[in-house]
């Protein structure tokens, strides 16, 4: 068995990390929830009712120009329970989406097997969605799914023209168009667009209160007053409507307070460390960063790389990445940088030096 990831965690636990978030322990955590529960007198939820719940639910609504909206403790059961929604409004279980998608590849068949939607590929690879992608999708559908931004995909964002136009396709063609919006908040800034202005677009929209904003979990799908009366009976149907969301809404509201003015600063760093990684004779993908988060290859195996990384972070007291994994071309590896807060306390040209020197990279003309 390779122990490889067990030793990088166990020497990551007392280092330096640039990438991602620094590491916390649960203790740290509620402490931070219960000052902030405490400073805003949040109370508590019942069963997804009133309370923090109801204020995350009202906030996101708001921030995203949607009349309303539903917490649910994971976005897989968010947009699954949505997109059924929409299918059975409109007489059909075809969904058309990314083949790249969440709901894809990370969902164990759920969307099919659970909820026996019937998946179509609007884009394959690393496309983002277009409205002449769409209309090469026939038959009646009963949504359509644009992932904002295609992770998989380097974090593949469509223009803010192909999106309008998407837009106007699928209510010309009178299919809802439900957004993947996990990463919004940290989509915004790559259109200088607002939220609101993103949700005109879509039908509805699922958003991450812990993927960019740093809660515990939770997940809210933004919709019209009427869907979000079927979302309810979805997600009691499936489990959802647990005793207390309390937790999740508050950290939720403490991301959205502590978080939503940072993405903009996040994106610009990234784009400087990509520069920088490219002068070190790394690739990045996309080659200009759409959001803070894209994808880095260098060369080697990843066996290989993986323990020039392990070595450097157990010697230097600095994780200069996460673990790496082979790429779809022979000879080069892949990994996947989040520039949050720990990363834009460095100089992005040092951070990319610290990369080559642990991955065994160089400039290409040394």
């Amino acid at each position: 068995m390779n122990d490889l990831p067990a030793r990088f965690r166990a020497a990551s636990a007392s280092a330096e990390a640039i990438f991602w978030r620094p590491p916390s322990t649960p203790a740290e955590m509620f402490r931070d929830l219960a000052t902030f529960a405490e400073e805003q007198g949040i109370e508590w939820d019942r069963y997804g009712e009133r309370g923090a719940v109801a204020q995350v639910e009202a906030d996101v609504a708001e921030l995203l120009g949607k009349p309303a909206a539903v917490l649910f403790p994971s976005g897989v059961m968010a947009q699954q329970a949505t997109l059924r929604a929409w299918c059975d409004r409109s007489g059909s279980r075809r969904v058309a989406l990314p083949d790249l998608s969440h709901l894809v590849h990370h969902e164990q068949d759920g969307p099919r097997r659970v909820l026996g939607l019937e998946l179509e590929w609007l884009t394959t690879g690393r496309q983002t969605a277009t409205a002449d992608a769409l209309a090469k999708v026939g038959g009646r559908l009963g949504a359509v799914l644009v992932e904002l931004p295609l992770r998989d995909a380097g974090c593949l964002l469509p223009t803010w023209d192909e999106l309008v136009e998407l837009s106007a396709a699928a209510r010309e063609r009178g299919v809802p168009l439900h957004a993947d919006g996990a990463r919004i908040w940290e989509s915004v800034p790559h259109w200088d667009r607002s939220l609101a202005e993103v949700g005109e677009l879509v039908d509805s929209m699922y958003v991450s209160l812990y993927k960019g904003l740093g809660g515990s979990s939770g997940a809210v799908v933004v919709c019209p007053e009427d869907l979000a009366g079927e979302l309810r009976t979805w997600r009691a149907r499936m489990g959802g409507t647990i005793f207390s969301m309390t937790t999740a809404a508050v950290g939720g509201l403490m991301g959205l307070r502590q978080q939503l003015t940072k993405f903009a600063d996040y994106r610009a760093w990234a784009i400087e460390l990509a520069a920088a990684l490219g002068d070190h004779g790394f690739t990045t993908f996309p080659e200009e960063p759409h959001i803070a988060t894209f994808l880095a290859y260098g060369r080697g195996t990843a066996d290989e790389v993986n323990e020039r990384v392990l070595a450097f972070t157990e010697e230097r007291g600095i994780v200069p990445s996460g673990l790496w994994r082979a790429s779809e071309v022979p000879g080069w590896v892949v990994t996947e940088l989040t520039c949050y807060e720990s990363a834009i306390s460095h100089d992005p040209a040092e951070v990319a030096g610290l990369m080559a020197a642990a991955v065994g990279e160089s400039h290409p003309g040394t």
